[in-house]
């Protein structure tokens, strides 16, 4: 087996390839250099490695490295992508590890390339060769924004274990729950006309204050429906993003448009909340002689739960001596879960640092996440599986 970097030359490594992932192309990029690393790095420890294109998307791809062999087992898996950034506003080079203060800064430290080196870090003076149940290294494209990595790990049915850790940045506190999301567009076509005579059009603002006024109505049910104490904010929410309208103020406005989300607790459907919004709009385009349309901006992420009583939440608990808890941010967890997985949150940095200029790793998040990960890959991996039932 070929001999792995430092850990922070894999972490500079990391850093330094671009792999920005973005709803406007301008932004967007390919993880292809991010993967081919992991893989090298990997394939050199001994791991079965396999790249997975994208449906479609030939430059995102997905890395699935499998080590050891069994029916249960552990999946460790982080995305490979990150957020654009603002260039004048980070005070050293985003794609340049640089330590300061006792942090680690870089675009990607925490969210979460980072990770990634931690990982491998760890498994550096383990012995592999002893594993009775597989251990799977899972990196995934595109995260940030379509999840379209994770979307087609479901539809190859792979990878399969009995638990998985997502490594985003928890500040190591275990995360059994977090809310979906969903965003989501109105778009009113009414007919435009000289403002001194309402008579010569159909003012798609005064539709859409109707089409709000409906919205901000079941919001409230919503609150007063739904609750699960578990959450701070222990109730769903819908946030009116932007609205964009018209051209002029003599004139009719003839279109506007809002963009808005939902973030639904866990046991609630993202279809059926869809559909209840689409059922509102049609007595108001009647009412107001307007075409009022939805459409999806995004692909929804479901809301995410494992059971507290779910062993590796038990044990996160113990390697961290925290408490399990919930967040508010999305991540891939509810689709592991789809694949059959028991699967929580838990990684090094802080989602304060996240998304923003000057993201960093603070150095001391290091060492205990390797005695987590450590300690997993002991329990599911180097035990028979009918030992960590």
């Amino acid at each position: 087996m070929s001999s792995l970097p430092s850990l922070l030359s894999m972490m500079s490594q990391l850093i330094a390839t671009p792999s920005i992932s973005c709803s406007q192309a301008s932004w967007d990029q390919s993880n292809k250099g991010v993967i081919l690393l992991l893989e090298k790095w990997l394939s050199g420890r001994g791991f079965q490695c396999e790249v997975m294109p994208l449906p479609g998307q030939p430059d995102k791809m997905n890395l699935i490295a499998t080590i050891g062999q069994g029916a249960g087992g552990l999946v460790l898996s982080g995305h490979t992508d990150t957020v654009p950034y603002d260039d004048d506003r980070w005070q050293s080079d985003p794609f340049k590890l640089e330590e300061r203060d006792n942090k680690l800064y870089g675009l990607g430290t925490c969210d979460m390339k980072g990770f990634f080196a931690i990982v491998l870090d760890t498994l550096r003076d383990m012995d592999l060769s002893k594993l009775k149940q597989p251990l799977i290294i899972l990196a995934t494209a595109d995260e940030e924004s379509s999840m379209d990595g994770a979307r087609a790990l479901v539809e190859a049915g792979r990878p399969k274990a009995r638990y998985a850790l997502i490594g985003e940045p928890t500040s190591l506190t275990p995360i059994h729950a977090h809310k979906g999301i969903m965003m989501e567009k109105v778009r009113i076509t009414g007919k435009a006309g000289h403002s001194s005579n309402p008579g010569l059009g159909n003012n798609a603002l005064d539709a859409m204050h109707s089409v709000m006024s409906e919205l901000m109505v079941y919001r409230h049910g919503l609150k007063e429906k739904y609750r699960d104490a578990n959450f701070v904010i222990d109730y769903p929410t819908m946030n009116f993003g932007c609205i964009h309208g018209g051209d002029n103020p003599n004139r009719i406005c003839g279109r506007c448009e809002l963009e808005f989300d939902i973030r639904a607790l866990p046991g609630m459907s993202n279809e059926s909340l869809y559909q209840e919004i689409r059922n509102l709009l049609p007595a108001i385009e009647r009412q107001t002689n307007t075409q009022i349309e939805l459409h999806h901006l995004f692909a929804d992420v479901p809301s995410f739960s494992t059971a507290k009583e779910s062993d590796i939440i038990k044990a996160c608990e113990r390697l961290t001596q925290k408490e399990a808890t919930t967040v508010a941010f999305a991540t891939e967890g509810p689709f592991l879960n789809q694949l059959g997985m028991e699967t929580l949150i838990l990684g090094p940095g802080s989602i304060d640092q996240a998304h923003q200029p000057n993201e960093f790793m603070a150095l001391d998040q290091i060492v205990p996440m390797q005695h987590v990960i450590k300690g997993l890959v002991e329990r599911y991996c180097l035990t028979p599986s009918t030992e960590n039932k």
